[in-house]
């Protein structure tokens, strides 16, 4: 016979890691809350879990161009999964996408030809080119929550990349806000 205390524990122990071993989201999506450093993960409208974020070490601005160190702002996609990443695990972020290349556009940054490789990669939900003044190369990675260090990327600590990885497949969509 189970005592109830154990049952106590063993039901406080699951609803604390539920959101952890929730493996099949039906509908994941991921909003980055650049001033609150918080990257929530959704599962439809539900809230299955909220991480401590670090950001580039330009936190405030929204990135506008190569080697600038912000953290982009606006909506984009999962768009490949590193499982060898020099920052234990990384989701790559599908930056620049269309209206980045607009901006850029519109600022001579990049070319008309950039500007349509941009687009088809989004309309296709592949990797963007990354070689643009634009800057690219956007990750949610592990490393560390704390201080704003990156070069522009998401960063969570080692355990929580860990679970966002499992959890997010690729083309999640991923709104950066500011």
């Amino acid at each position: 016979m189970i005592h109830s205390r154990a049952i106590t524990c063993l039901l406080a122990f699951v609803c604390c890691l539920g959101p952890l071993i929730a493996e099949n989201l039906v509908k994941p999506r991921i909003e980055v809350f650049k001033a609150k450093r918080q990257l929530l993960l959704y599962d439809g409208d539900k809230l299955v879990k909220t991480y401590p974020v670090a950001l580039g070490s330009n936190p405030v601005p929204a990135k506008e161009r190569q080697g600038d160190r912000a953290t982009p702002e606006g909506s984009y996609f999962i768009c490949l999964k590193n499982p060898q990443s020099q920052y234990h695990l990384s989701l790559a972020i599908s930056y620049p996408g269309p209206a980045d290349a607009k901006r850029g556009l519109k600022a001579n940054l990049i070319s008309k030809q950039e500007y349509h490789a941009i687009l088809k990669a989004d309309a296709d939900r592949k990797p963007p080119p990354w070689n643009t003044k634009l800057g690219g190369e956007v990750f949610v990675h592990g490393r560390g929550s704390s201080p704003d260090w990156t070069w522009g990327c998401v960063a969570l600590d080692d355990a929580d990349i860990e679970a966002l990885y499992r959890l997010v497949p690729v083309k999640t969509p991923i709104t950066i806000n500011p």
